[in-house]
């Protein structure tokens, strides 16, 4: 794979870093199962393209659905600016028409940050399960019960996380105010991946203690930031710390037809 296009932000690195080893290692697993080193993309919710830009740059096709206009113009732009233009297609839409606005066959299927705000998470994994080629695998990103539970508890917030952590269920959030409608567990999002036809190979926990180590403490400390990295990673396929992690990343397989 290509390093990315354009060098991200310090701390920017430290909370994708996990995620986007994980797809590497995904993408050539693909690429020595189908003898093709081109794949096909289709990020679900993919907004301006951050993410489609850099699975370009690795010589890619990507296909990015995203319902806001706006962020489709920004995604041809960056596209345009990091010379992969050529290998990214953006079409308006969301996971409630994705294979009619995107169609189906893909080797991989990414959403990240989708399924917490959709009205009906279940139909939008089917979605996802449905656009992937057999033997294709499916990268979902979403927002973790136990990680939001902590950080509100660490924040004296004592209500709200319990609040939080007595709907073990994806409802939406019974915090007043709260700006996400679904959290998930991971037996809920492997879960849900398996209700679709999907085969669940890996889960990993994503921002474990990024969010809650002081920024100060990073920034004043020369080797804060690579340790705090190591740990992250060291940490992400750990399920005790996968439970308490603000994100978890599912790797799930289409079975072979």
């Amino acid at each position: 794979m290509s390093p990315e296009p354009t060098a991200p932000g310090p701390h920017t690195t430290l909370r994708t870093g996990v995620v986007w080893e994980l797809l590497e290692e995904a993408m050539e697993r693909r690429v020595a199962a189908t003898g093709r080193s081109e794949l096909t993309v289709l990020d679900a919710g993919g907004g301006s393209g951050s993410l489609a830009v850099r699975v370009a740059a690795g010589g890619h096709r990507v296909t990015v659905v995203d319902p806001s206009p706006d962020a489709l113009f920004a995604l041809r732009r960056r596209a345009a600016e990091e010379g992969v233009a050529e290998r990214i297609r953006g079409v308006q839409g969301d996971t409630g028409d994705l294979l009619e606005v995107a169609g189906d066959g893909y080797d991989l299927v990414l959403c990240h940050g989708v399924l917490e705000y959709v009205e009906d998470p279940a139909a939008g994994m089917r979605a996802i399960a449905r656009a992937l080629a057999p033997g294709g695998i499916a990268g979902v990103l979403v927002a973790g019960m136990g990680g939001a539970v902590l950080a509100r508890a660490l924040g004296g917030r004592f209500a709200e996380a319990r609040a939080l952590f007595s709907d073990t269920s994806p409802e939406p959030d019974p915090v007043p105010g709260g700006a996400v409608p679904h959290r998930f567990t991971e037996p809920e999002l492997t879960g849900l991946a398996e209700t679709a036809g999907l085969v669940p190979t890996a889960v990993h926990g994503v921002r474990i203690f990024a969010d809650l180590v002081p920024g100060a403490l990073v920034d004043s400390e020369p080797d804060a930031l690579r340790e705090l990295s190591r740990l992250e990673r060291e940490a992400a396929s750990h399920p005790a710390f996968r439970a308490v992690a603000a994100h978890l990343h599912l790797l799930a397989a289409n079975p072979a037809a």
